[in-house]
């Protein structure tokens, strides 16, 4: 007979989990009992919100769920926040709550709230489990659902009674799962369409940006010669440094990229997800391109995105399908290719100004001179998360991660030590505006315990710049938005780390540098203005105000 707790972590550990993160409670003891004399490392956070933004991160990394463990209550509720983060950004994870004893109940309602009621709409799959015989089916389904398409957040939760029964019942391996492929037909059509294009442009969006499709999209891209631009989610799936990368779409219109956009007269758009902010809008010109919809699942219909054909089931296979029939056989117009230097140069116009406090087209420059090309920068939200998008180069897939589903603020430093303990021979950069930093600032003292090799570069404005910048876009008087931050360099110090503070824009790239090369846990604060960027972008946008989510 062995225990409901210790048949739950065995579970785990047959899916291949070797950490979890959290804070247990009291109704979680004899989970952690179990986690002590298991392979499995039980990583203690300072909150649980942070927990679920690294179990978020290791899946979107990974494409393998990862795992954090919170008690009944007010730290299950804590979870909610990552629990929408991982689901409408797609990334596996799996979240494990207590709960009361639910044979009996001697503390009567005390902290008991419907957590199961509570994550029904923000999770795959939510689950109270009532038997320890039905662990070990229970946690293969959780994985399975979890991993397979459209990826996300499950939810199971332990009562205490149930973690201490006793059961004989066996673990259930871990299967392979082939992904279905698209009816052939539906290639054959969209192989002819693109061959009677003049101008296509191929775009990737969050769903193209999976672990497992950097070769084949890669391949796809270099065998059609066609184009490409991403979303700020299908960022860094193939390339940036290919000759053939028109831009990123950071923008929904009058960006530079869309002109590329309303240029094309078909655009094979390959796994965008509508739940992301609308890297172009559909139906606005007459006559504008036509949309090709290449996805694991059919096209969400929206008012701002209606395909004209799609081709659904497994992204790789499909495009390795589209690129045999399309392979060498393609003339497209120089056009596109012509555009791309102009729009190019006219994004990176300003990188290397002088002035300061730092403006963001600086800041986004020295951020990539001192980090490799397998360095990973990991965006909390905020005013810079557009001029990343925008005028970040990548080089190697999964190396610029940012939320634009969700884009909740608070994920930025969480993210970046989840990515450095999947890919610890990487730098690994945070960008957090201060008021997002501030949101999660005490997980310092987690990536100080765990000894991370970890750079914190904090945007000092002492605003929720995002905000202020559309408010002033939409022309309501400067209000609301400005507060007072800590010395940020002492506030590193007192939890362990080390502080710099930047006080002139050459100093930034060497600041970095060093903080890199001296190895453990820096936060580097520098000043940023971003009082130019409504005159400039909307200068650049023709006078209009972008469409943009503020938050």
């Amino acid at each position: 007979m062995t225990k409901g707790s210790d048949l739950l972590v065995a579970a785990l550990e047959n899916e291949g989990v070797d950490r979890i993160f959290g804070i247990p409670g009291e109704e979680n003891l004899d989970v952690v009992e179990s986690l002590r004399q298991s392979k499995i490392e039980l990583v203690l956070t300072r909150h649980e919100q942070a927990a679920a933004f690294m179990a978020a991160t290791h899946g979107r990394l990974t494409g393998r769920p990862g795992v954090c463990i919170s008690t009944l209550g007010p730290g299950a509720l804590n979870f909610t926040t990552g629990a929408a983060y991982a689901h409408l950004g797609a990334m596996p994870m799996l979240m494990l709550t207590g709960q009361k004893p639910i044979m009996s109940a001697r503390q009567a309602r005390f902290q008991i709230v419907d957590v199961i009621a509570a994550m029904r709409p923000l999770t795959k799959m939510t689950r109270q489990i009532v038997s320890a015989a039905s662990i070990p089916t229970i946690v293969r389904d959780a994985f399975r659902v979890a991993t397979e398409e459209r990826p996300g957040p499950v939810h199971l939760e332990l009562p205490e009674d149930i973690a201490a029964e006793e059961a004989d019942v066996a673990l259930v391996p871990p299967h392979p799962i082939d992904r279905p492929v698209a009816n052939p037909a539906a290639i054959e059509r969209a192989a002819a369409m693109i061959l009677q294009a003049r101008r296509p442009l191929i775009m990737i969006g969050a769903a193209g940006n999976r672990p497992r499709l950097v070769e084949p999209l890669s391949d796809f891209v270099r065998r059609t010669r066609i184009p490409f631009f991403n979303t700020q989610m299908g960022k860094g799936a193939v390339t940036g440094g290919s000759n053939l990368y028109i831009g990123t779409a950071a923008l929904s219109e009058r960006d530079y990229v869309h002109e590329a956009i309303d240029s094309a007269d078909l655009i094979v758009s390959i796994g965008h997800d509508t739940v992301e902010k609308p890297p172009f809008l559909m139906g606005r010109v007459a006559g504008g391109p036509r949309v090709i919809h290449v996805g694991y699942v059919s096209a969400s219909v929206e008012q701002v995105f209606h395909p004209d054909a799609e081709v659904v089931g497994d992204i790789g296979a499909t495009v390795t399908a589209l690129a045999d029939r399309l392979g060498g056989k393609l003339d497209p117009e120089p056009g596109l290719l012509e555009m791309r230097q102009h729009i190019l140069a006219r994004i990176n116009d300003r990188a290397e100004e002088d002035r300061f406090p730092v403006t963001p087209q600086r800041l986004v420059h020295d951020v990539r001179a001192v980090m490799p090309e397998d360095g990973i920068v990991c965006l909390d939200n905020g005013m810079y998360k557009i001029w990343f998008a925008r005028n970040y180069r990548t080089h190697v897939a999964n190396t610029l991660l940012l939320d634009n589903a969700l884009a909740t603020m608070g994920a930025g430093l969480p993210s970046a030590m989840m990515a450095k303990l999947v890919h610890p021979e990487r730098r690994v950069l945070a960008v957090c505006g201060d008021g997002g930093f501030m949101m999660n600032s005490q997980e310092l003292e987690t990536a100080v315990r765990l000894n991370l090799d970890l750079v914190v570069l904090v945007l000092d404005d002492r605003a929720y710049g995002m905000i202020r910048w559309k408010q002033a876009v939409d022309k309501f008087p400067d209000y609301g938005m400005t507060f007072g931050n800590p010395d940020f360099v002492t506030y590193a110090e007192s939890y362990g780390a080390k502080g710099h503070r930047v006080t002139s824009a050459e100093a930034l790239a060497p600041t970095l540098e060093a903080a890199f090369a001296a190895g453990g846990v820096h936060l580097v604060a520098v000043p940023v203005d971003y009082s130019e960027n409504t005159r400039v972008l909307v200068d650049e946008l023709g006078g209009h105000a972008p469409q943009v989510d503020p938050g």
